[in-house]
């Protein structure tokens, strides 16, 4: 008799005890409910992310997924050169109005222009330049742009998927999307500056003239390259720089600050063709030769006449007008240099000058040109 109301009450006890586990493991938020994070903000998992794709378990990125969350950070470069004008692709480095692309977009570019996702347009201008490892960066005077994802190219295997993005053959309606391989890594080309350009890899994802400078992206979103080059003999066998050195590159080019404004040496003029040469019977087949000097300008103090022809500035050979500008975008004012010319069709003279700073053109007093030449811009 004594043990059975005991026993009642023990089994009464542990219902008891197992209800308010059952309750306490309903009450457990789940993964739909909103949860409240350290600042007191209400978050929920299906809205942090906002309207970008968020990748599955495996953190992999489908296509479509990837191309949309990397729209925002491609743009368009178009610029104007001396002889047309040129389309690439660059990718926002940061959220100062820096964008990726390659140095042979915008070589020589008189103007450079950016079209974003969105449809606006900014003017950019060059800011700085890595033309051994073909890299420039563009400025832009916007700021909280998106910048790109970058990832780790020392983690790429051969094989591996990737995307490329970029402004193919500048098409209108967004840009070319492609999808490849990792074809092989640590490859070696002929750069556009002459030099080796070491440590590119290799993807058949196709990559066409106006995908310069644009990504290479694997599939978790990341940039993992810029691409810069193809081989028009062989099929889908396309280059991308990576992106652990195009980064490196580009943090330490931002950190030098703009570039100065190139050095002006004063002379305006022709590039001297083969044709030309064997019709005025000139001892060189190339070459600028000299048909306009603005008086009091560096050229004009170190000598340089009419009909002399620039051969050399420095070290460097200037086969035409474009080298001459190429050369002093790289020298800014106050930099002493030596010019060789060719003078009377048969002598050889070093002359010494020091570029100045490029005068506004309607200060400039400019001797006339030459009876049946015609000009270029002056450097």
């Amino acid at each position: 008799m004594t043990l059975r109301p005991r026993l009642i009450s023990t089994v009464f006890v542990l219902l008891v005890f197992t209800l308010a586990l059952v309750l306490a493991a309903c009450s457990t938020p789940t993964t739909d409910e909103v949860e409240v994070d350290s600042d007191g903000q209400a978050d929920s998992p299906q809205n942090s992310q906002g309207s970008q794709p968020t990748p599955g378990d495996s953190g992999i990125l489908t296509t479509p997924e990837l191309v949309e969350l990397l729209a925002p950070s491609v743009v368009q470069v178009a610029v104007s050169l001396e002889r047309g004008r040129g389309v690439g692709t660059g990718v926002i480095f940061d959220d100062r109005g820096h964008i990726l692309t390659n140095w042979h977009v915008v070589r020589g570019a008189s103007t450079i222009t950016v079209a974003f996702a969105d449809g606006t347009i900014a003017e950019g201008e060059l800011f700085r330049s890595d033309p051994l490892l073909d890299l420039a960066i563009i400025r832009v005077d916007r700021m909280g742009l998106t910048p790109a994802m970058f990832g780790d190219s020392d983690t790429l295997r051969v094989g591996e998927d990737v995307v490329a993005i970029g402004h193919a053959l500048g098409l209108e309606g967004g840009p070319t999307v492609s999808k490849g391989v990792v074809s092989a890594l640590d490859r070696t080309i002929i750069g556009e500056s002459g030099a080796d350009l070491t440590n590119v890899f290799q993807t058949d994802a196709a990559i066409n003239e106006g995908n310069s400078g644009g990504p290479l992206v694997n599939m978790y979103g990341e940039v993992v390259g810029i691409n810069t080059a193809k081989i028009a003999i062989g099929e889908r066998i396309g280059f991308a720089i990576n992106i652990n050195a195009a980064r490196k590159a580009a943090e330490y080019l931002i950190a030098q600050g703009p570039l100065p404004p190139p050095g002006f040496l004063g002379v305006g003029g022709v590039d001297i063709t083969r044709a030309l040469a064997r019709a005025l019977r000139l001892p060189v087949e190339w070459g600028f030769g000299v048909t306009v000097i603005a008086p009091g300008s560096p050229a004009d103090n170190a000598g340089i006449t009419f009909d002399d022809i620039i051969v050399q500035l420095d070290d460097v050979e200037i086969t035409r007008a474009q080298d001459l500008t190429d050369f002093l975008r790289d020298h800014p004012s106050g930099t002493s240099i030596t010019v060789i010319v060719v003078r009377d069709a048969r002598l050889l003279i070093t002359l010494d000058a020091t570029l100045a700073d490029q005068p506004e053109r309607g200060t400039m007093d400019l001797a006339p040109l030459l009876p049946g030449a015609y000009d270029k811009p002056l450097g």
